[in-house]
Parts: C-alpha cells; sequence; structure tokens
C-alpha cells in the first residue's frame, strides 16, 4: 500500500506542476520577449484543419527551444499548446521508449557478471497468455536479446519485442520504476497487439539469460499487485468488440495512459541525462545511451539486422514530424530525428529530438492528435495518413524553417549525436 501512497502523491504533485505550467503557456509564456511563440507558430495556415477543431481532434503540442552556452552546456524554454494533462489519449507504442530505458537500467541494477544486454535472453511460456522464445530468425546468432528487442522497438516499432520487454520488467516493477522517477501519469497495464484481459497481463513470464552455453541469471515468472487510479475515460460513439458493433464508447480504463507531458521529459531525460537531478535519471551507462541514440535515429534501411523489406519498411517508416512517415519522403542525411512513434484506436503521437548537423540546429517536439471521422474504435479505420501525418510532417517543418532563422548566441557542438549506421 506504501507504494500505492507514492503514486497518489506523485500524481497530485505532477498534476498540479503540468496544469500550472499549461495554464501560464496558454495565456502567455513565462518567456515575455516571446509571448508564447508555440501559438504563433501554430497559426500558420497550414494547420489550420487541424487547430480549426481542437475538441474533435484532441491536439496537444510540446515544442522545447533548446539554447547551449559556451560550454555547450543546454537550457531548455518549453511551450505548451492546448496540452492538457487530464485529457485522456492513448499512448500506443510511445509507451516502448520507457520500456527500453528501463529494461537497460535494469540489466545494470541486476550488476551481474557476463549479463548484459547482448545475452542471449529465452522466455519460458505462460500457457493461454505468452508463448516462450528459444530463437529469433531476425538476430545475427539467432539469440533473441534485449539489445535486438530494442533495435526492433525503434527501428519499426515492433509489438512483440515491446511484450518480451514488458515481461522482463514484469507489470508492477514497470510502473514502480516510473512513478520512483516522477512520472506519476503512467499506468503501463498491457501487452501489445495481443486480447488479453487484465488479470492476465498481471501476469508476466519466467526468464533465463545465458552467455557462451551457461546460464547467468534466471527470474521466475511474476504476478503484479498494483492497485490502479479508477479512472474511465470514453472515447468515440462507438466500438467493435470482435466483428459485433457495440454503439456506446469506447471505455480505456484498463488501456495503458500516461501523459504527453510525461513522455517529453522522459525522452528529455535520456537525449540530456546531464540536466536530469538524480532522483528523476534514469541509471544507464554511456554505452546504453549511445545504443539508444543510434537505434532511436537509425532507419530501417540502413539496418542489416534485422534485415527489412524496404518496400514495406521505408526510411521515413517511423519518422512523422518533419517527414509525415511519407514513403516517397526525401531525408536529408544531415537530418536526423531521434524519436518513438505511436498509433493506434485513431490516436498518432510523436516525441522528437531532431538534429540538423549541416546547420547546427536542434529542438524537441512532442504532438498527439485523434483522427477517427466515423467515431468508431476498434474499426481499423482511422485517418492516420490521410490527416495524422501530413499534419505531423507540417507541424515539424513549420517549426524546422523556425529553428533554422533563429539566431544562437552559441553554436551547439552536436558531435555527441553522430552515430555509425549498419550501412
Amino acid at each position: 500500500m506504501c507504494y500505492y501512497r507514492l503514486y497518489i502523491l506523485l500524481m497530485l504533485y505532477t498534476l498540479a506542476s503540468c496544469n500550472n505550467a499549461t495554464k501560464m503557456e496558454k495565456n502567455k509564456s513565462p518567456h515575455s520577449e516571446n509571448g508564447n511563440l508555440l501559438t504563433r507558430l501554430m497559426e500558420d495556415p497550414q494547420l489550420a484543419p487541424v487547430t480549426g477543431n481542437l475538441s474533435k481532434y484532441r491536439l496537444q503540442v510540446i515544442y522545447t527551444q533548446i539554447n547551449r552556452d559556451a560550454q555547450n552546456k543546454p537550457t531548455f524554454t518549453d511551450f505548451y499548446y492546448n496540452v492538457d494533462t487530464l485529457r485522456y489519449f492513448y499512448p500506443a507504442s510511445t509507451v516502448k521508449l520507457p520500456a527500453a530505458i528501463l529494461a537497460l537500467e535494469k540489466l545494470n541494477d541486476l550488476n551481474i557478471n557476463n549479463l548484459d544486454k547482448f545475452s542471449a535472453a529465452f522466455t519460458r511460456g505462460l500457457p493461454g497468455i505468452s508463448t516462450e522464445v528459444n530463437f529469433d530468425s531476425t538476430a545475427q546468432d539467432f539469440h533473441p536479446s534485449i539489445a535486438h528487442y530494442i533495435k526492433k522497438i525503434f527501428l519499426v516499432s515492433d509489438n512483440d519485442a515491446f511484450n518480451r520487454l514488458y515481461e522482463f520488467l514484469g507489470q508492477e516493477e514497470f510502473n514502480r520504476k516510473l512513478w520512483q522517477k516522477g512520472f506519476a501519469s503512467a499506468q503501463i497495464r498491457h501487452r501489445l497487439d495481443v486480447d488479453l484481459s487484465p488479470e492476465a497481463n498481471r501476469h508476466t513470464n519466467g526468464m533465463f539469460f545465458m552467455d557462451d552455453g551457461d546460464t547467468v541469471y534466471q527470474q521466475p515468472g511474476k504476478i503484479s499487485s498494483l492497485v490502479f487510479q479508477d479512472k474511465h475515460d470514453l472515447i468515440g460513439k462507438a466500438h467493435y468488440i470482435g466483428d459485433s458493433l457495440v454503439r456506446t464508447p469506447m471505455d480505456f480504463y484498463y488501456k495503458n495512459h500516461i501523459s504527453l507531458v510525461d513522455l517529453h521529459h522522459i525522452l528529455r531525460n535520456i537525449i540530456f541525462p546531464g540536466t536530469v537531478t538524480s532522483g528523476q535519471a534514469f541509471r544507464l551507462k554511456e554505452e546504453d545511451y549511445r545504443f539508444l541514440y543510434r537505434y532511436m535515429s537509425q532507419l530501417p534501411t540502413e539496418t542489416t539486422y534485422p534485415a527489412y523489406d524496404s518496400t514495406e519498411f521505408y526510411p521515413a517508416y517511423v519518422k512523422f514530424l518533419l517527414f509525415g512517415g511519407d514513403k516517397n519522403a526525401v531525408m536529408p542525411p544531415y537530418i536526423r530525428i531521434f524519436n518513438k512513434p505511436g498509433w493506434a484506436y485513431g490516436f498518432l503521437t510523436d516525441l522528437a529530438y531532431v538534429v540538423d548537423f549541416k546547420n547546427k540546429v536542434e529542438f524537441m517536439v512532442s504532438a498527439n492528435l485523434y483522427v477517427n471521422e466515423d467515431g468508431v474504435l476498434s474499426s481499423g479505420h482511422y485517418e492516420f495518413d490521410e490527416i495524422g501525418k501530413p499534419f505531423l510532417q507540417k507541424l515539424g517543418s513549420i517549426i524546422y524553417q523556425y529553428e533554422l532563422e533563429r539566431k544562437r548566441l552559441h553554436e551547439p557542438d552536436l558531435s555527441k549525436f553522430m552515430m555509425t549506421y549498419d550501412r
């Protein structure tokens, strides 16, 4: 129960602070020389089809302006547009970002000789819930590993890879770790893309890790005892259960929750770990950060293992801000996006740190909108391609153009984010 009380206190503190920040930005930015810069940028006519109907599209945007001092130390100016931490959105695959980070942190905390992210990680089966994993045909050595799961999560947003990290962490540990770091809005309650009951999702598989034929770590199966906040978020006007249409809104009570503000700060914490207070810092090694940066920015077509079909997994497949996830997008080699998007139930989200090495530009944007014209959920018919992705492309481009023209007192040294890719 002490963890539940801690969760409630963290939730109240975060909601109060975030709502105060949001209200301040809606009226006037704390940086009076700019006013609310983001509000002005959002007035661009290209964005009007969505910004002209905020209640319908449930749009939220956070833009972080980054300035460096003479020692390259960053400071941040956050701008909010229509952000409301109490307004529900389905986070979809964005929850894979904290899963990847916490999996790396857990390996470091275990601190066992010959156990690391590259160790062969075998998953025991849970009858009726989750299958065993003894090999991975997409890995170079055919062994599943935490590292390979993380690669697949960032390269193509692989759902099974997330589910295996969820099982490695366990539902209870996953949430408690986020709450302890101040991310009080998090309620990560289920695996992705599998139809399981809430009770089944409390159960997570046992695992064992091997190195050179020896078992170096065994983890038993777990059952979560967490009590989650009783909050019923109703979305849409109808939804499908199997093949049956139910003409009432869909209740997201048993679905994953996390605010855009918390997701934005999780991303910032790993991009700029030196700016984070010890209580919110993830316990990662320098090699872990570089591993994350590499695969958050690497394209499927630059990847050897897994070998992705470029007709399905094209360069901009998971790059929505700036490139719209467009199969025909032209991606300049000097621009890299370190991001994690998510899309499901009509909700489209992207969390991104954008770098232009040529023009010495960097900024962060997190955005979410809801594109479901007929209001029916679980139908598989949403306007991601028609409305959502084109909007995010325009939004990213507008902010990028502003950043290109913005004067900086000190040019940023971005060499930390220059990666070597598979090809």
